[in-house]
């Protein structure tokens, strides 16, 4: 499993740079909320390690000016991976914007990896479902589906599934040939055994390594090795 550590600034992505891939985004424009590209550039440029950008996540069907230019802006900014929630529902709007997307992307960076996330609490939200978007995603151009929480008033991933339904996902997505993100106010009890044993392929995290655990605070480099410890 891979750690993806969320810093919404330069200064914070410095404190994350122990995680596998620095994932940039704006918490303040919710759950994936697109930071700037110049923060994009920026961050990219402090180590090798792989650079993931949100692009305004929470997406309303809005696949052509909306979805496809903020995708192609996140990637030629720097991006290795480019992520986008779908904060809407019906499974043919859904592979619209996933196809749009990944295209927008693959286009002229073929070797970049295009995220898709659907939310847990998608009855509350009335978005489409994360089992109901998993075999959309390579099937039309993107990589990885990821599960996150899309409203962030405390409640964790696990709130809202159960370690067999994540599991179901997962395995959905290993015969799909497609890797696997989970992520949503976790905490560090859930690293083992729940998420250890479920063995997605990346775990997002932001709140978990900032201090006193909430995700407006600040990024600590102390708590991202704890994490990392954890998993290794």
């Amino acid at each position: 499993m891979e750690l993806l550590v969320s810093p919404s600034s330069v200064e914070e992505a410095r404190s994350a740079l122990a995680a596998d891939i620095i994932d940039v985004k704006k918490p303040s424009e919710g759950s994936l909320g697109a930071n700037f590209p110049w923060v994009i550039h920026a961050i990219k440029e402090l180590s090798d390690k792989p650079v993931s950008a949100a692009i305004g996540g929470d997406y309303a069907f809005l696949p052509g000016g909306g979805a496809s230019q903020a995708a192609y802006g996140a990637a030629s900014a720097g991006a290795d991976y480019v992520k986008v929630g779908l904060k809407f529902d019906g499974a043919d709007r859904a592979a619209e914007l996933i196809e749009a997307v990944a295209k927008a992307v693959h286009w002229q960076y073929p070797e970049k990896t295009v995220v898709i996330a659907a939310y847990a609490d998608y009855e509350r939200m009335g978005t489409i479902s994360p089992l109901e978007m998993a075999p959309l995603v390579t099937e039309n151009g993107a990589d990885v589906a990821m599960i996150d929480t899309g409203i962030k008033d405390g409640k964790s991933l696990f709130d809202f599934m159960d370690e067999s339904v994540l599991g179901e996902f997962t395995d959905l997505n290993r015969s799909l040939k497609q890797k696997t993100a989970l992520a949503g106010s976790l905490k560090f009890e859930d690293l083992e055994p729940p998420l250890r044993c479920i063995n997605p392929e990346i775990i997002g995290v932001r709140g978990m390594v900032c201090g006193g655990g909430d995700r407006s605070s600040v990024i600590r480099e102390e708590l991202v090795e704890k994490a990392m410890s954890l998993l290794k």
